[in-house]
């Protein structure tokens, strides 16, 4: 599956705030020289045919193309629970000691929100389904909840508290208006994303780019876990699968999220086999190191396979190519394990980065 990322050029100190805790109180880290070698950084999902994660990879067991060209892995860290070493040849200098804990991830839920026939039963039961999803999730894991309908809406702002998140999503989503929400301490997402601007937001592709630009400042991976209906529009023009294309916005929410470090995993409750707006959910989950899934025949296996991707990921370091390609596709593949890897896929060198 295809997908895309941003390139950093890596230093000792970049490597250590990949890997750093996002809570406020911790202290910053050591490492503060600069090296010569320049890095790609890549964040990486494996999963089993089961969808558990794939935990204990170091970077032998990846393979990486940039632009069609083989780059070698020079470290790994794994982030997520049951810590990891960071494994095997490393090139370059690297952060602490060998081992990255668990930093807590920053997951936001993003429901399309919509009670017509076709799609009520099925939001119903993602919604359900996502309180289990939210029990399962570690302690310094922070969740914050977002709505679209006709415009963007905040419940919460990241927190750890899992019976007010239980609370939104057990009656406040589906029949309640949403409260004013506050910034908690940091990290927060309505620092960045102002609940007045967000009710100005009157398409989903303009939420996504908000929504990207709030968490671009915020250390490390994030997960967007959208549970929608459909994206995209009719009609030819060039871009899209048949009749479909990407509306207006979509290439600005997706380079947003991409620079973000945002990777959205889209989860269909459309009450129908196949539907023309499962393009665009498609689109923005393989452009962004996702997965689409669909929750009709087998709703537990899309949960399932979230609950898997969202338990850990690998920070690939790999070696920057040494020739302008200006962007390019990158290729992530398991070189010695059977399984499945969602990875962004696009190499831009500094003069073509939006950064």
């Amino acid at each position: 599956m295809r997908t895309r990322i941003l390139s950093r050029t890596a230093t000792a100190l970049l490597l250590a705030a990949s890997v750093a805790a996002i809570d406020a109180d911790q202290q910053p880290p050591r490492y503060a020289e600069s090296v010569d070698v320049a890095s790609v950084l890549i964040d990486v999902r494996a999963l089993d045919e089961k969808g558990s994660a794939l935990v204990g990879l170091g970077p032998s067991d990846f393979s990486v193309k940039i632009a069609g060209r083989i780059a070698r892995v020079q470290s790994s860290a794994w982030i997520g629970g049951s810590p990891v070493p960071v494994s095997e040849a490393v090139s370059m200098p690297a952060p602490g000691d060998g081992a990255v804990a668990n930093p807590g991830r920053l997951i936001v839920f993003l429901f399309q929100r919509s009670l017509a026939n076709y799609h009520a039963r099925g939001l119903i039961r993602t919604v359900e389904q996502s309180r289990e999803l939210v029990r399962g999730l570690g302690p310094s894991d922070r969740v914050a909840i977002l709505t679209f309908d006709t415009s963007l809406k905040i419940w919460t702002d990241f927190t750890r508290d899992e019976a007010a998140l239980d609370r939104i999503l057990q009656h406040g989503l589906l029949f309640e208006k949403p409260p004013r929400v506050y910034a908690s301490p940091a990290p927060s997402l309505v620092d960045r994303l102002d609940p007045q601007t967000a009710r100005r937001t009157h398409t989903i592709e303009r939420a996504f780019e908000l929504i990207a630009r709030a968490l671009d400042p915020l250390p490390g991976a994030k997960t967007i876990a959208f549970f929608g209906h459909g994206m995209g529009q009719m009609g030819r023009r060039g871009t899209g699968s048949g009749d479909m294309s990407a509306a207006p916005g979509y290439d600005t929410a997706r380079r947003a999220l991409t620079a973000a470090r945002a990777t959205v995993f889209s989860l269909d409750f459309t009450d129908a086999d196949r539907h023309s707006l499962e393009y665009g959910l498609q689109r923005i989950a393989e452009e962004t190191g996702g997965f689409y899934g669909h929750s009709l025949d087998f709703p537990e296996r899309p949960m399932r396979w979230l609950a898997g991707a969202l338990s850990g990921y690998y920070v690939l370091f790999v070696e920057k190519p040494d020739h302008s390609i200006g962007e390019g596709e990158i290729s992530v593949t398991l070189a010695r394990r059977a399984g499945h890897v969602f990875a962004t896929s696009t190499y831009s060198s500094p003069q073509a980065s939006i950064r």
